[in-house]
């Protein structure tokens, strides 16, 4: 999957309704989050997430993308998402494997907004 394909997968992931977040998410994926449980695996994953209002806007900051092997990608990125007045800012990173030609799902994903940092660091 080409980088810009990577990002607008990963952006859809954010703004994309429940249909198409649980088309995305594979079977056997882990997510942490951080509100309780703050882990989730497999279908708990998905509802969890198919059940929450979809953010308005996203941008991603500091993006990176690796490619340890043919079928795995991994990212690492800083988001500022929004949805009215609600703003919500996180370091993530996401993997996605290749389960059929031009079909990835999301296999992990984890949030962590910032503990110390002044939250604007993100946006800068």
């Amino acid at each position: 999957m080409e980088d810009d394909r990577v990002w607008a997968f990963e952006e859809s992931l954010w703004t994309g309704d429940a249909d198409h977040y649980r088309e995305s998410i594979d079977e056997s994926a882990l997510m942490v989050v951080p509100q309780p449980p703050y882990v989730l695996e497999s279908a708990a994953a998905v509802e969890a997430v198919a059940q929450t209002p979809r953010w308005e806007t996203v941008t991603f900051r500091d993006g990176r993308i690796v490619r340890p092997q043919e079928g795995l990608i991994v990212i690492a990125y800083g988001v500022e998402a929004v949805k009215g007045d609600e703003r919500y800012v996180a370091h993530c990173t996401s993997t996605y494997r290749r389960v059929a030609h031009e079909q990835w799902t999301v296999v992990q994903h984890q949030q962590t907004p910032p503990l110390t940092a002044d939250a604007r660091a993100v946006s800068s």
